[in-house]
C-alpha cells in the first residue's frame, strides 16, 4: 500500500495549510489532518507549551512520527488522507525524503507581511505557537522563511501562493494538480 499519494501540505504558519487541507479534502470525500493538532493531542499541551516544557528537539521527534504514523495507518487502511503539517516539519531531511515518497507535496507560500497580518489577526496563533527566535515578529518571520526557503523548494511538488486568492480558487489550484497524478 506504499503506493499511495497522499496530499501533504507544507508551508509556514499561516500561509493557509489548514484551511486548505480542510476545503481540499471535503471535496475528494478524504480524511484530513493537522500536524500540530495530533502533537497537541498526544502531549496534552499547546504547542507553544511543548517547546517551553519539552524543547524543541521533542517537539521535532514528536512531529516526525506523528506524520509517519497517520501515514502509515492510512497505507495500512488503504486510505488517501490530506494532511496539512507544521511550519518546521521541513527542517529534518528524513522528514523531508518521507514526504516526498509518500505523497504529493503542496508548498503554500505568502508574504511575510502576509504571514505576519494573518499571525495577529487570529488569537490563536499567539496562545498555541512559540517564537521560534528572539527576534521581534516580523524579522523572526523574515529570517525563518529564507532560512526554511530551500528545504520547502526540495521536498515541492507544486507552489501555490496564497497571498490574493480566495480559499476555495486555491483548493481548485491543488485538486486540478493532484488530479493530474491520481
Amino acid at each position: 500500500m506504499d503506493n499511495i499519494r497522499h496530499l501533504l501540505l507544507i508551508g509556514y504558519r499561516a500561509t493557509g495549510k489548514t484551511t486548505l487541507a480542510r476545503l481540499v479534502a471535503e471535496n475528494l470525500n478524504l480524511p484530513w489532518y493537522d500536524s500540530d493538532v495530533l502533537i497537541e493531542n498526544r502531549f496534552g499541551k499547546s504547542i507553544a507549551r511543548i517547546f517551553a516544557e519539552d524543547g524543541e528537539p521533542a517537539f521535532r521527534d514528536a512531529e516526525a512520527d506523528e506524520i509517519e504514523t497517520i501515514v502509515h495507518n492510512s497505507n495500512q487502511a488503504g486510505q488517501t488522507i490530506v494532511l496539512a503539517t507544521g511550519g518546521g516539519a521541513i527542517l529534518r531531511k528524513s522528514t523531508r525524503s518521507f514526504l516526498k515518497k509518500h505523497g504529493f507535496v503542496v508548498w503554500l507560500t505568502a508574504s511575510r507581511e502576509t504571514i505576519y497580518r494573518r499571525m495577529i489577526q487570529d488569537a490563536a496563533t499567539a496562545e498555541r505557537r512559540p517564537d521560534l527566535t528572539n527576534l521581534p515578529a516580523e524579522e523572526e518571520i523574515a529570517r525563518l522563511l529564507e532560512m526554511r526557503k530551500p528545504f520547502y523548494e526540495e521536498t515541492a511538488n507544486l507552489v501555490v501562493d496564497t497571498e490574493n486568492t480566495a480559499a476555495e480558487r486555491l483548493a481548485g489550484q491543488i485538486l486540478r494538480s493532484y488530479g493530474t497524478i491520481l
